[in-house]
């Protein structure tokens, strides 16, 4: 059962992001404010959804949520300032679009940089926890797989309608086929042959 909030007596915003262990593709995220009387017995982490699932939890969440907004940071900017730090800017970048300002911030996993000093709460598996995380995680989520099956038509050898930039064998020898695209990150392990680069950043 995910915990509708931490403070009842604040407006608190859930972020999530998607995309950290692509190969390609930006990493998006969401900023979520939801009602405190919130309540979806569907609503849960966006990795435990199907697509349809997630797609019909979008529309509810963009419907009743208080506020909501989408960050995103390209495959450009990840080379220059690392998925981290990318992960975090598109957190801050979501909530910098907010059309109400938090009093807190509920983030999902263990790391974050202050924005505008509103105070924040790191919660490892957020997601599982919290309905506006989670909400934020099914944003985030619908909307990178939008922007990935948008650029498959651009490059259909590379199967991100199906894998998402994700890397899988067939993304991989696409890669070693044909090359990279301008929307690859260049400092991953694109072919999965170079034992100096990591690719387990998880989701």
């Amino acid at each position: 059962m995910l915990r509708p909030y931490l403070n009842p007596e604040i407006i608190e915003a859930g972020c999530d992001e998607a995309g950290r262990g692509c190969l390609a593709g930006p990493v998006y995220a969401a900023a979520v404010v939801l009602p405190k009387d919130f309540s979806n017995e569907l609503l849960n982490d966006s990795k435990q959804l199907t697509e349809a699932q997630r797609y019909t939890l979008r529309e509810v969440i963009e419907r009743e949520a208080v506020t909501w907004a989408i960050g995103m940071v390209t495959a450009a900017e990840i080379d220059d300032i690392n998925i981290l730090r990318a992960s975090i800017l598109a957190m801050q970048r979501a909530v910098s679009q907010l059309k109400v300002t938090p009093e807190h911030l509920l983030i999902d996993g263990n790391r974050f940089t202050p924005y505008k000093n509103i105070p924040y709460t790191t919660v490892v598996k957020g997601d599982a926890t919290f309905m506006s995380i989670a909400a934020a995680s099914i944003l985030a989520k619908t909307y990178r797989d939008d922007y990935m099956q948008k650029i498959a038509k651009e490059h259909p050898a590379y199967d991100w309608h199906k894998n998402k930039g994700y890397p899988t064998p067939k993304h991989r020898a696409a890669i070693r086929e044909y090359g990279a695209t301008p929307h690859h990150r260049m400092t991953f392990n694109l072919t999965g042959e170079d034992p100096q680069l990591s690719l387990d950043f998880g989701e």
